[in-house]
């Protein structure tokens, strides 16, 4: 596996994807490559779009398992400051040079419509390998509580995927006020998830009381 290390935070992430766009032009790449060159931050730019569909109430079922181990593979990344593992057979498997232009040319140009809302800030939040790997851990957390097994039961998946968005762009950007929401909202979908296993488990055999007791839940958390 390959080391790697957080951008330059003066480089801003449309301008990395861009760069990378450029590096891959005129000829085929392999993922092995690909994945050198976008580094973490372009597999967390990847890890918040696979969390955008949940940010619907409700979800369909085993969309958060499909969605969720290749989420999961790249926290763990985080985690142990190295990209993913995958067989040398993937890893070595030529891409067309074209497609991935496209997609990084429509990454860059997602990248720079929020750049003006996050900026490089709170460095000490992603500025060593110890943090980092904490950082990793927190998103490992959300993406397991976005995993859960709660089908039908609203903010179940979209808390967690919040969570994830915000860990995501802040450490992609460096940004720690992002950093720090993300790690107040995995904490808030933590609550919330437990509680609703909590009530699941006591209300036992009977799938109505377990379900009012649910929304009965969400109302006091949102105040109604």
């Amino acid at each position: 596996m390959t080391a790697v290390q957080f951008r330059n935070p003066e480089v801003r992430l449309s301008e990395a994807l861009e760069t990378t766009r450029a590096a891959v032009s005129g000829h085929e790449v392999t993922l092995r490559e690909l994945l050198g060159l976008v580094g973490e931050q372009g597999l967390l730019v990847f890890c918040a779009i696979l969390s955008m569909p949940f940010m619907l109430p409700v979800t369909l079922p085993f969309m958060s398992t499909a969605l969720g181990l290749p989420m999961l593979l790249i926290a763990f990344a985080v985690v142990m400051n190295r990209l993913p593992w995958l067989p040398d057979r993937l890893l070595d498997r030529a891409l067309p040079s074209a497609t991935v232009q496209h997609v990084l040319e429509r990454a860059a140009h997602a990248a720079d419509r929020f750049e003006h809302l996050v900026r490089p800030r709170m460095l000490g939040l992603s500025a060593s390998a110890a943090i980092n790997s904490f950082n990793g851990c927190v998103l490992v957390v959300a993406v397991l509580l976005l995993m859960a097994p709660l089908p039908l039961v609203p903010l179940a998946n979209t808390i967690p995927a919040v969570g994830i968005i915000l860990l995501c762009l802040g450490l992609a950007e460096r940004d720690g006020v992002l950093i720090i929401l993300g790690y107040a909202v995995t904490l808030l979908s933590a609550l919330y998830i437990g509680a609703v296993a909590w009530g699941l488990v006591k209300a036992g055999s009977d799938p109505q009381a377990a379900y009012e007791a649910v929304f009965t839940l969400l109302r006091r958390v949102l105040g109604q």
